[in-house]
C-alpha cells in the first residue's frame, strides 16, 4: 500500500511538530485577517472601485480553486507535503508583499490587485490541500476531530485578533501599508514550517499512472459515496451565498452604513467570536448529539440569523450585522470540524491529496461564481439587495441534508481506514485490521470525537 508511515505521534517531537504547525497557522492567519479589511479597502476607497469591481476582486481570489483545483491533488499526491507548504507561503508573501511599494511608487492599479489576488489564490490551493493532508502524518487518526479543532480554534483566535488589528492599521497608515503585516506572516508562517521534522515518505510512484487517471480516480471517491456527495453539495451552496456576502459586504459598511476603518476591524473581530466559540464547542457537541446530527444541526439552526445582515440599518445596523455573523460563524465551524474530520478518517492515505482537492474544487469553485453574482446584484439593485439574496441562499443550504440519509443517523458509519474507492478495505501492512471484525456495522464508532479544548494525548495547547 502507498502511503506515508504511522509511526507513534504521541512522543515530545511529534507534540512539537504539531505546536509548530498551530504556530504557523497563528502567524499565517493573522496576516491573511489584516488583508481581509486592508485589501477591499484599498479597491473601495484608494481606488474607488465599483461594487462589481469589488465582487470581481473576490472572484479573483477564489478563482483557482475553478482553475487548478482538481490537478492540484493529484499532484500533491505524487510529492511531499511540507515543501509544498513552504513554498506556498513564500509565494503569498511575495505576491501580497508587492502591494506596498506599489502604493508608494503611485502605481498601484486594480490590475494589480486582480493578479495579486489570483497569484495569492493559487499558492492558497496548494496550501490548504497540502495542510490537509498533512495533517494525518503528524496525528493518528482517532485525534483528528482534535487536531482540526485545535486548528480552528487557532484560526478563529486569529480572525478575532486580526481585522482589529488591520482596522486600526488601516485607519494609522492607510490601506496599502497595513498590508505589510500580511506578507510578515506568511513569511514567519514559512519559517516555523521548515523547523517541523516529522518524517513523510516520499509517495511510491504507480506505474502507468496518468494525472488524468488520478483526478479521475479521486473525483469517483467523492461522488460515489452518498455521504460525501451531499456534505459536498451542501458546503458548495454555502460558500455560493457566502461569496456573495464576501464581495459586498465592505461597500454595504462603507457607502451605506459609513463605517470606519478601524469600525469595519471591531465589527470583523466580534463576528470572529462565533467562530473560535464554534472551535472551541465542536467536539463536546460531536461526543453529545453525534457527528452526523451535528453536520446536519449546525447549518439548519444558524443560517436564519443571516437574515440580520440586509436588516442592519441605522444606529444599530454594526450591531444586527455582528450578531448575525456571530452566530452563522460558529454553525459554519461547527459543521466544518464535523465534516473536514469524517474525510480525513475516511480516506485512504494514498487519495488524501485528490480526495481533499475533489471536494475543495466543488465547493470552493462557487465562491467566484458568488463573488460575480454578488457585485452584479450590488451594481444593478445596490448592495442590501445583495444581502438579501445572500440571506434567502442560506435558508437553502440545509437542504441537501435534510434530504440525504444523514437525517436519521446519529453518528458517522465507521469506515476501514484503508479503503478502496470503490469501498473495499486495502491489506494493513502490518497484518492488523484497522476496524474490529466483529463490530457491528450499524454501530457507533467506539471512540467519539474529543473535545477541542480537552486534554489529549498530544497535549494540545491554543491561544
Amino acid at each position: 500500500m502507498n502511503g506515508t508511515p504511522r509511526p507513534s505521534r504521541t512522543d515530545p517531537p511529534a507534540r512539537r511538530d504539531f505546536r509548530l504547525l498551530l504556530s504557523g497557522a497563528v502567524a499565517a492567519q493573522a496576516g491573511s485577517q489584516v488583508t481581509l479589511v486592508a485589501l477591499p479597502l484599498v479597491a473601495v476607497v484608494e481606488l474607488d472601485a465599483t461594487p462589481f469591481q469589488v465582487g470581481l476582486l473576490t472572484a479573483a481570489e477564489t478563482a483557482a480553486f475553478l482553475l487548478v483545483g482538481l490537478p492540484a491533488g493529484a499532484w500533491l499526491d505524487r510529492m511531499r507535503k511540507l515543501p509544498v507548504l513552504v513554498r506556498s507561503d513564500v509565494l503569498r508573501c511575495l505576491a501580497v508583499g508587492s502591494i506596498p511599494p506599489a502604493a508608494a511608487l503611485d502605481a498601484l492599479s486594480l490590475l494589480q490587485l486582480y493578479l495579486v489576488a489570483l497569484v495569492t489564490g493559487v499558492a492558497t490551493v496548494f496550501f490548504d490541500v497540502a495542510h490537509q493532508s498533512f495533517l494525518p502524518v503528524l496525528l493518528p487518526r482517532e485525534r483528528l476531530v482534535a487536531g482540526n479543532g485545535a486548528i480552528e480554534t487557532v484560526r478563529s483566535s486569529a480572525q478575532i485578533a486580526g481585522p482589529g488589528l488591520g482596522g486600526g492599521l488601516v485607519q494609522l497608515l492607510g490601506a496599502p501599508l497595513a498590508i505589510v503585516a500580511d506578507a510578515a506572516g506568511y513569511l514567519l508562517s514559512a519559517v516555523l514550517l521548515t523547523r517541523i521534522r516529522a518524517e513523510e515518505a516520499l509517495p511510491a510512484p504507480e506505474p502507468g499512472r496518468s494525472l488524468r487517471a488520478d483526478i479521475a480516480e479521486g473525483l469517483r471517491f467523492v461522488t460515489r459515496h452518498p455521504l460525501l456527495r451531499v456534505i459536498a453539495a451542501t458546503t458548495a451552496l454555502s460558500n455560493l451565498f457566502g461569496a456573495v456576502l464576501m464581495a459586498v459586504q465592505t461597500v454595504f459598511w462603507v457607502r451605506v452604513l459609513d463605517l470606519a476603518p478601524a469600525a469595519i476591524g471591531i465589527l470583523l473581530s466580534v463576528t470572529a467570536t462565533g467562530g473560535l466559540a464554534g472551535a472551541l464547542c465542536a467536539g463536546r457537541l460531536a461526543a453529545r448529539i453525534g457527528q452526523a446530527r451535528l453536520i446536519l444541526l449546525a447549518p439548519l439552526v444558524t443560517a436564519p440569523f443571516a437574515l440580520l445582515w440586509p436588516l442592519a440599518d441605522g444606529g444599530a445596523g454594526p450591531v444586527l450585522f455582528a450578531v448575525g455573523g456571530v452566530v452563522v460563524l460558529f454553525g459554519a465551524v461547527v459543521y466544518n470540524v464535523a465534516q473536514v474530520s469524517f474525510r480525513q478518517s475516511l480516506c485512504p492515505p494514498r487519495l488524501l491529496g485528490r480526495m481533499n482537492a475533489t471536494v475543495r474544487f466543488l465547493v470552493w469553485g462557487t465562491l467566484p461564481l458568488g463573488a460575480l453574482l454578488g457585485g452584479a446584484v450590488a451594481e444593478a439593485a445596490g448592495p442590501r439587495a445583495a444581502l438579501w439574496l445572500c440571506a434567502a441562499g442560506f435558508l437553502v443550504v440545509p437542504l441537501p441534508l435534510l434530504l440525504s440519509p444523514l437525517r436519521g443517523l446519529r453518528d458517522l458509519p465507521p469506515a476501514p481506514a484503508d479503503a478502496d474507492p470503490d469501498g473495499s478495505p486495502e491489506a494493513d501492512p502490518d497484518g492488523d485490521p484497522d476496524t474490529d471484525p466483529d463490530a457491528d456495522p450499524g454501530e457507533a464508532p467506539a471512540d467519539r470525537p474529543a473535545d477541542a479544548a480537552d486534554a489529549d494525548p498530544l497535549d494540545i495547547r491554543t491561544p
